[in-house]
């Protein structure tokens, strides 16, 4: 199964991007009349049939159309803080994607050592892991917001929203208990490798977020992100 991006599928006939059509004709070497797929990313899967693999632009006859391919029954929107070694947040975009995400926010707190975060090379990343894992939903990645702008940017509105916070100051649920109680909108804060500052806790707390623990362990950042989002696909 042949898997290419293409964020505005036209119907009943449509050109591949130069990238996907140089990738689909000179890199897998598919001829006319070859079987491929196409993903809006946004839920839709295409069937089709090259008609010509012109590396400049593959026209694709499409033959079948499937909404909300393989959707999950919740929203989830991970707003995590960036690492200081970028290479370990986009790891966690790329698995995230695999498992199933709606929504990537990087998080600039208090204590944050990466203040900046370069959104296109994330997308890039994202497109990679949906083909590789042939999925047709890919997480928006949002442009890195302060936590405060984060709190007042309308997010978390009708939703449940945790943050997890290694300190013992406030009352903590287990995450897995939380889950079970959470809607099917969920919003799930995670900090970065020093945690949220006291004065961010009590922010989300009196935002509506439920201060959640994930365990014993004092996890990375990247770890954390990723153990809830693979909570959130068995909840």
């Amino acid at each position: 199964m042949h898997l290419f991006y293409s964020p505005n599928i036209t119907f009943p006939e449509h050109t591949l991007s130069p990238e996907e059509s140089i990738h689909c004709s000179r890199v897998l070497r598919l001829k006319s009349a070859n079987i491929v797929f196409l993903t809006d990313g946004k839920g839709i899967l295409c069937k089709g049939k090259i008609v010509d693999p012109d590396p400049r632009g593959c026209r694709i006859i499409i033959t079948e159309r499937t909404e909300n391919y393989c959707a999950r029954p919740y929203h989830l929107h991970m707003a995590v803080a960036p690492t200081k070694n970028m290479e370990r947040f986009e790891w966690f975009v790329e698995k995230a994607t695999e498992i199933g995400v709606d929504i990537i926010t990087p998080l600039i707190c208090e204590r944050s050592e990466r203040k900046r975060c370069n959104t296109e090379r994330s997308e890039r990343i994202a497109i990679a892991a949906l083909k590789q894992c042939k999925r047709a939903q890919m997480p928006v990645i949002q442009k890195a917001l302060t936590f405060s702008d984060f709190l007042t940017s309308g997010a978390l509105h009708d939703t449940s929203a945790a943050i997890a916070c290694c300190q013992a100051d406030h009352q903590r649920i287990p995450v897995r208990h939380w889950m079970e109680q959470a809607q099917n909108r969920i919003v799930f804060m995670i900090g970065p490798e020093g945690d949220f500052s006291p004065t961010e806790i009590t922010a989300a707390i009196q935002a509506g977020c439920t201060p959640v623990n994930l365990g014993p362990s004092v996890l990375r950042t990247e770890t954390a992100a990723l153990g809830t989002v693979f909570l959130s696909a068995f909840k």
